[in-house]
C-alpha cells in the first residue's frame, strides 16, 4: 500500500469523508487543503447513473465556464485562406490549411486543441487521422464547425469538451484555487446544470448520483448534491 505524507494525512483530517457538503461549505474547504507551493486545479467529478457499455446512454458534450478554467489554450486552426485572418484576430494561436497538415505531419504538436472548419476535413482526414487519434478535430466536442472564428473564441474563454468514463464518470477542471468562491460557484453550478441537461433518454433511476470536489493534490470533498440539482 502506498504511504501518504504527512501534509497529506493533516489536510485529510479536515474533510469528513462520511458527510456531504453544502456548496458554498466545500467550496472553503477545498481551499483550505490546497497545500501544495502552486496554484492547484479545482477538479469536480461527478458519479453518473448511465451504463457507460451502451450506446444510447452515452454521455458527451459541450460547456462554457463563465470564469474559464484558469489555462487559456492554446488552439490550431485549419480554415480557409480566406477566413483565417478573422480566425486570427479571433486568437488563435495558429491557422493554416496545407502548411498546418504538413507541420503536424513533421512532428509538430505545440496546441492543446484542434478546430476545423468542416470543409477542410477531406485534406486532414486519412492523413492526421493514424498521427492525432483522440486529438482529431470532432463534430461532438464542436471543433468541427463552420464557424471556428466563434469556436476559437469559446475555447479560449473556457469551453471545454466532457464525457462519461469507463467507470461512469465525469471529470472536469472547474478553475484554480486562486479563484475567489463566487467564480468557482458559478462554474461549478454551470457544469452541473449542464451534465444534468445531457441526460440520455433511455436512463432511469437517478441520473446524478454523487459529486465530489479535490484539488490536484488534496482529498476529495463529497458535495451535497440534492440542494444543488434537486
Amino acid at each position: 500500500m502506498a504511504k501518504t505524507s504527512k501534509r497529506y494525512q493533516e489536510v485529510c483530517e479536515k474533510v469528513d469523508r462520511t458527510k456531504q457538503y453544502p456548496l458554498d461549505e466545500a467550496i472553503q474547504l477545498v481551499k483550505e487543503t490546497a497545500s501544495a507551493n502552486f496554484n492547484e486545479t479545482v477538479e469536480l467529478h461527478i458519479k453518473l447513473g448511465a451504463d457507460p457499455t451502451k450506446g444510447d446512454q452515452s454521455v458527451r458534450g459541450t460547456v462554457v465556464l463563465p470564469h474559464g478554467t484558469g489555462k487559456v489554450p492554446r488552439v490550431a486552426v485549419f480554415a480557409p485562406g480566406e477566413m483565417a485572418e478573422e480566425v486570427r484576430e479571433a486568437g488563435a494561436d495558429r491557422v493554416g490549411d496545407e502548411d498546418l497538415v504538413e507541420a503536424i505531419e513533421e512532428g509538430w504538436d505545440d496546441f492543446d486543441i484542434l478546430v476545423a472548419h468542416p470543409q477542410m476535413m477531406g485534406l486532414i482526414g486519412s492523413r492526421l487521422g493514424p498521427i492525432l487519434g483522440p486529438r482529431m478535430p470532432s463534430k461532438k466536442a464542436g471543433n468541427i464547425t463552420p464557424d471556428v472564428v466563434q469556436a476559437v473564441k469559446d475555447l479560449k474563454r473556457g469551453r471545454m469538451e466532457y464525457r462519461m468514463d469507463r467507470g461512469g464518470v465525469i471529470h472536469l477542471p472547474v478553475g484554480k484555487v486562486s479563484f475567489d468562491n463566487e467564480q468557482l460557484r458559478e462554474n461549478i453550478i454551470t457544469v452541473l446544470e449542464t451534465v444534468k441537461a445531457a441526460r440520455p433518454a433511455t436512463v432511469t433511476g437517478r441520473f446524478m448520483r454523487s459529486a465530489t470536489l479535490a484539488t490536484t493534490m488534496g482529498p476529495g470533498i463529497k458535495l451535497d448534491l440534492p440542494s444543488l440539482i434537486g
